[in-house]
């Protein structure tokens, strides 16, 4: 839409470069092309605005397959005015010159003429079509007769419209054909599901009962090592206990030598020390026999002496002196009478 605007009764038109525009001034071709500026009267103005850029437009029908099944298809055409001028004379491209606004709707014109020759060429070769091949196929078999159909239809070229592009977005079928038709696919998955799931399971076990053989392999190696290690223990302990012994022997045998030893040197020195006392005491016995026996009243009184315990007094009767006095001076040691 281009913009007008107001000043001292007239019109300042400016349009944009996407936008074509056509003024005729009492019947004759003022101003021809895009992106134009300009000032008009609008009392003697015809204005039109061809729109020159590429449009989408989507198109979306019921179809019927060989088959007897309603499809929908999804497509979008896209399009350009190529002939300005061809359009304006064909369609109503005509603006009020107070507001810019297009006095008709010729975009909807042009979308309904696409949209019935596509849907057209889209119904003749989907009658011909079962529905598997529509749905499985049909997308760039519908997209090529669409696009052929539109390249070679007389009303488009006449009326200064080019075909750009033709897309098929989607064929889809009734909701309840589609979930049918999802079936079988969803039942071959959930199997592959299932049979992946078994397969890992089946997996799972096996790796399970080899680690469970590994642990009693390894418990049963843990176990004849341990055998070995107490048979080497018992071996040890064994010899151990021979050692000992011997060596008990041994210490034995040389604690036996050494009391033996012991003993002899023992007797020997106690005979050694008998004899000594008996020559001793022979000897004594000898010196004893040649002394008078007043010596040895004197030497067994000194004797006595030595042995009695000690005396703190001692209280003589004039009797034992008399008598002890008496034996002193007998020469013969008695008594005189």
């Amino acid at each position: 839409m281009p913009d007008i605007t107001r000043r001292f009764g007239l019109r300042h038109l400016r349009s944009a470069p996407t936008a074509h525009i056509r003024h005729h001034k009492r019947g004759k071709l003022v101003h021809d092309g895009p992106g134009l500026s300009f000032w008009f009267r609008p009392l003697s103005a015809a204005l039109s605005e061809v729109p020159v850029d590429d449009r989408e437009l989507a198109v979306s029908f019921h179809a019927r397959t060989a088959d007897f099944q309603d499809v929908t298809v999804q497509a979008s055409v896209t399009y350009r005015v190529s002939d300005p001028a061809l359009a304006a004379a064909r369609l109503d491209f005509s603006v009020d010159p107070d507001t810019g606004v297009w006095r008709g709707a010729p975009l909807e014109q042009l979308a309904t003429l696409l949209t019935e020759s596509a849907q057209q060429h889209a119904l003749a070769v989907l009658a011909r079509t079962d529905l598997a091949a529509a749905l499985a196929d049909g997308v760039a078999t519908v997209r090529e007769r669409i696009g052929a159909g539109l390249a070679d239809e007389p009303r488009l070229p006449a009326t200064g419209i080019d075909v750009v592009a033709v897309r098929v977005v989607a064929i889809r079928p009734e909701p309840e054909v589609e979930r049918a038709l999802r079936t079988p696919a969803r039942e071959r998955i959930q199997q592959d599901a299932d049979r992946a799931t078994y397969e890992r399971r089946a997996v799972a076990v096996e790796r399970e009962r080899a680690i469970a053989e590994n642990e009693l392999a390894s418990r049963i190696e843990l176990a004849r090592r341990e055998e070995r290690l107490v048979d080497q223990r018992g071996t040890n302990a064994r010899r151990e206990a021979e050692e000992n012994a011997a060596a008990d022997a041994v210490r034995a045998e040389a604690e036996a030598a050494r009391t033996v030893r012991l003993a002899g040197a023992e007797a020997e020195s106690v005979r050694a020390v008998g004899e000594a006392r008996a020559a001793a005491q022979a000897s004594w016995l000898r010196v004893h026999g040649d002394v008078d026996a007043a010596t040895l009243n004197a030497l067994a009184v000194t004797r006595l002496a030595e042995n009695v315990p000690r005396i703190e007094h001692l209280t003589l009767s004039p009797d034992v002196v008399t008598g002890l006095l008496s034996k002193l001076a007998a020469p013969d040691g008695g008594e005189r009478p």
